[in-house]
C-alpha cells in the first residue's frame, strides 16, 4: 500500500445467495483512494455501488480479497473489531438525516461520543466546534423540526465530523434534497475537503459526481471507469 493511501481494496468480491442462486455483487475491486481525496462513486442500479459502500464503510464484509484502511485489514477483522474501526475511523452521512427528532442539534451531534465513552465535557466542546464546521453554531439548540432540510443534514454531517474520522462516507447525501439545498450542502462537503478531509461520495447522479475531484464508475460489480475531474463544481469556491 502506497504511504499517501488510506483505503485499499484489492482483488475484492462479495457474493449472496439468494433463492438458490449465488449473486456476485462486486467481481474483484482493486482501488486506491488517498488521504485528503475527494472521490465520487457512481453506476446504475445493480452495479454493485451499494455493496461498495458497505464495505469501504466496514457494515459488511468481502467474500474474498483485502481491505485496508488507514492501515488496519479491515477484511479479516471479527464483528466487535470491525465496530471499533467504523465508530474511530468513519463518518457515516446518509440520504435520510437519522436524527433524534425530540434531541437537540447539539445533542444529536454529541451522540457518537457519548457511545465511545467521552466526557461531558468533551463531548460538548467537539460538538460545538463540529457544528460550526458547518455553519450552524446559531443553531445548536434547535430541534430538527425547526430546521431546514438542508440544515438538518448539516447537524448530519457535523454528528459524522465530532470523532474526527479518517474518512467522510456520504451515501445519496442530497438524494431527499430539492436542487438548490443540494448545491448547499455539496458546497459543505467541498468546504471540508479543502480544510484536509478525505470524502468518499456514493451518489447516482451525474451533477453531484461532478462535485468531486475523482469519479469511479461501477458496472456488473467492477470499475468501469476512473478518472479525474478537470474543473469540479465549486472548487474555486470551497478553497476561497
Amino acid at each position: 500500500m502506497t504511504d499517501q493511501a488510506i483505503i485499499r481494496l484489492a482483488g475484492i468480491t462479495r457474493e449472496y445467495l439468494m433463492g438458490g442462486e449465488r449473486i456476485r455483487a462486486l467481481a474483484g475491486i482493486d482501488l486506491e483512494i488517498g488521504r485528503n481525496e475527494y472521490v465520487a462513486i457512481m453506476g446504475p442500479s445493480g452495479s454493485g455501488k451499494s455493496t461498495m459502500m458497505n464495505v469501504l464503510g466496514c457494515l459488511d464484509t468481502p467474500s474474498s480479497g483485502q481491505y485496508w484502511l488507514n492501515g488496519h485489514e479491515v477484511s479479516r477483522m471479527a464483528d466487535d473489531d470491525l465496530a471499533r474501526i467504523r465508530n474511530r475511523e468513519i463518518g457515516f452521512v446518509f440520504q435520510t438525516f437519522n436524527l433524534l427528532p425530540r434531541a437537540s442539534a447539539l445533542s444529536n451531534v454529541e451522540l457518537p461520543l457519548v457511545y465511545a465513552g467521552t466526557g461531558a465535557r468533551e463531548r460538548r466542546s467537539r460538538a460545538e466546534e463540529a457544528l460550526a464546521r458547518v455553519g450552524l453554531a446559531e443553531r445548536m439548540h434547535h430541534r430538527p423540526n425547526e430546521l431546514s432540510g438542508g440544515q438538518r443534514q448539516r447537524v448530519a454531517i457535523a454528528r459524522a465530523l465530532v470523532n474526527r474520522p479518517s474518512i467522510l462516507l456520504a451515501d445519496e447525501p442530497t438524494g431527499n434534497l430539492d436542487s438548490a439545498t443540494s448545491v448547499e450542502i455539496m458546497r459543505v462537503f467541498g468546504e471540508l475537503h479543502a480544510e484536509g478531509q478525505t470524502v468518499v461520495l456514493v451518489t447516482h447522479e451525474p451533477d453531484i459526481a461532478e462535485h468531486a475531484h475523482r469519479v469511479v464508475v461501477l458496472r456488473d460489480g467492477r470499475i468501469d471507469t476512473d478518472r479525474r475531474v478537470e474543473h469540479p463544481v465549486g472548487a474555486a469556491s470551497a478553497v476561497a
